[in-house]
């Protein structure tokens, strides 16, 4: 019942719509699905392993979040809104963690063992994100929205992308908690390679493409040459 009352209190501090304890108790799918994946896990570990698959069939149903009897969530953890949510069988998942809607907790291939990843305390992982295979989230990291991670992220980190890319702010703690302030490595790298370009041309004095879209003119469009370029 301790990590119940932790799941609930967690919830509480996470969500701003949760108006009450009793409102998260008996409306909110996430924490119904991990409130009855604790009796679930609790009889896969005693043995009674087909008490505990049919609560979690019946999880599944109720809730739409899949979570293996197997898997080993600690307290403090808020599961928001939830649908579509996976976590495999040998997943583990510490406190303070925050899942958002379709994040999956898998596996990769059909080898036996440990096969799932492990999320250390005080990690967010955002909407539609996929952590795959026996690699490890380091505490006070993030995920971003659909990133795919395949290897172990340190701790103070962000990643996103497809695959993940870590991205350290700083080398310093990430306070904020926001799945929206991420930054996108991708677009940084354009940006600065179009730095890099912009002071060749400079330097050799070439002018950029007039067709660029990054061209400040946007008359070009009107330009008659532009069909008889192409033609060329």
């Amino acid at each position: 019942m301790g990590k119940i009352k932790m799941d609930l209190e967690f919830a509480m501090e996470n969500d701003p719509a949760a108006t009450s304890k009793w409102t998260v108790f008996w409306t909110y799918g996430g924490f119904n699905a991990l409130f009855r994946h604790r009796f679930a896990h609790w009889f896969y570990k005693h043995g009674c392993k087909f008490f505990a698959f049919l609560i979690a069939k019946g999880t599944r149903k109720k809730t739409g979040v899949d979570i293996h009897p197997a898997a080993d969530i600690a307290g403090g953890v808020f599961i928001d809104h939830g649908v579509g949510v996976v976590i495999g069988e040998t997943a583990k998942v510490g406190t303070h963690v925050v899942i958002y809607q379709g994040v999956t907790l898998g596996g990769t291939g059909k080898q036996t063992g440990k096969r799932h990843p492990t999320i250390e305390d005080n990690v967010m992982i955002s909407s539609g994100a996929k952590v795959l295979g026996a690699i490890t989230i380091g505490h006070d990291s993030k995920i971003g929205a659909g990133s795919v991670v395949l290897k172990d992220v340190p701790p103070h980190c962000t990643v996103v992308g497809v695959p993940g890319r870590v991205v350290k702010q700083y080398n310093e703690r990430v306070e904020d908690l926001d799945q929206q302030k991420l930054p996108d490595p991708i677009l940084e790298e354009i940006q600065r390679l179009n730095k890099r370009i912009a002071v060749l041309e400079d330097a050799l004095d070439v002018k950029g493409c007039r067709y660029s879209i990054t061209n400040d003119n946007d008359d070009i469009k009107n330009d008659d040459t532009i069909n008889k370029d192409i033609k060329e």
